[in-house]
């Protein structure tokens, strides 16, 4: 009836640590959907690939040759907010990725306890 998840996250989160953790391990992708202008600004989270939400579309699906995301590890994504990463997480499960965690903003990485490095 009511789902008290952010837009786009279907499971419980990880914590920051946790994500920070396993992207180190290449055991999940950190995803960050700003644009690029956004990500030179204010930095990237650790570990993070950057990939607009924009041409998302594009990079995430398989079968295109552009496809620059792999299948079988989870994803966290993050953008300015949680808007963008929403919709981004849910574009992704359509594609068949999973499990797609939206973790909000990069402030929400930066408060968690994230490093954040220039881009």
């Amino acid at each position: 009836m009511f789902s008290f998840l952010r837009p786009g996250q279907t499971a419980a989160r990880p914590s920051i640590a946790e994500v920070a953790d396993l992207v180190a391990q290449e055991r999940m992708v950190l995803l960050d959907v700003r644009e690029v202008a956004e990500a030179k600004a204010s930095g990237i989270a650790k570990g993070a690939r950057l990939i607009p939400l924009s041409v998302l579309g594009l990079k995430a699906d398989p079968k295109h040759p552009d496809c620059e995301l792999p299948h079988g590890l989870p994803i966290a994504v993050y953008c300015a907010s949680g808007g963008r990463s929403g919709m981004a997480a849910d574009a992704l499960t359509r594609l068949g990725y999973g499990p797609v965690y939206n973790l909000g903003g990069l402030r929400d990485w930066a408060a968690g306890g994230g490093q954040v490095v220039a881009y």
